[in-house]
């Protein structure tokens, strides 16, 4: 596996989730700090994603946030984070946020999380990259989907080997291991053009 130098991290921005994921954010910011590895993610300073974010630059970290204008009537920009960049569209920020992360990780969030998410998983589907993506499932939130993706693939709606674009783990500690444990990507890498 390639060494991982940044992460996107997709999440929830909403105040009112339980403290069990509050927790889990603060520990991938500050896990994050501590790999020496680039947080990459929506930029926004509250929920889930503030969290993370600013326990990354609590430790030590590098956070760089991409965020539509837009969004500004609905979140607050985090411009405490090393780089904040305003964006034009949503679109915008998707594929700079892909550009810009080695691997993905997937903190409990809504349905903004779930979009972006899966867009990346289908990508991957497409061989448009290899990048690893990892579910984290803080307090079973995500054993639905892990049931939903496994059913996906028993009635033959995805390919098998579909099954390695995306892993589940439980905690925090075990996405990192579930990085080294990646697959080689192909060299040369697949090239990705934007239209």
């Amino acid at each position: 596996m390639k060494e991982i130098q940044s992460i996107g991290v997709y999440c929830s921005s909403s105040v009112r989730v339980e403290s069990v994921y509050i927790k889990a954010a603060l520990e991938l910011g500050e896990a994050l700090a501590e790999h020496h590895i680039t947080m990459i993610y929506g930029g926004g300073a509250q929920g889930l994603m503030g969290k993370a974010a600013d326990a990354a630059m609590a430790h030590g970290g590098r956070v760089v946030g991409f965020m539509p204008h837009h969004l500004k009537e609905f979140e607050d920009p985090n411009w405490a984070i090393t780089e904040m960049h305003m964006v034009d569209t949503m679109h915008t920020r998707k594929r700079l946020m892909f550009e810009h992360s080695d691997a993905f990780f997937i903190l409990p969030g809504g349905f903004g999380t779930l979009d972006e998410t899966f867009e990346l998983i289908t990508w991957g589907q497409l061989q448009l990259h290899e990048k690893p993506i990892v579910f984290i499932n803080v307090n079973h939130y995500w054993d639905p989907l892990e049931a939903l993706t496994k059913n996906i693939f028993e009635q033959h709606f995805a390919k098998p080997e579909d099954r390695n674009c995306f892993k589940f783990v439980r905690s925090v500690p075990e996405a990192f291991q579930a990085l080294l444990k990646a697959p080689e990507p192909p060299s040369p890498e697949p090239m990705v053009e934007w239209v």
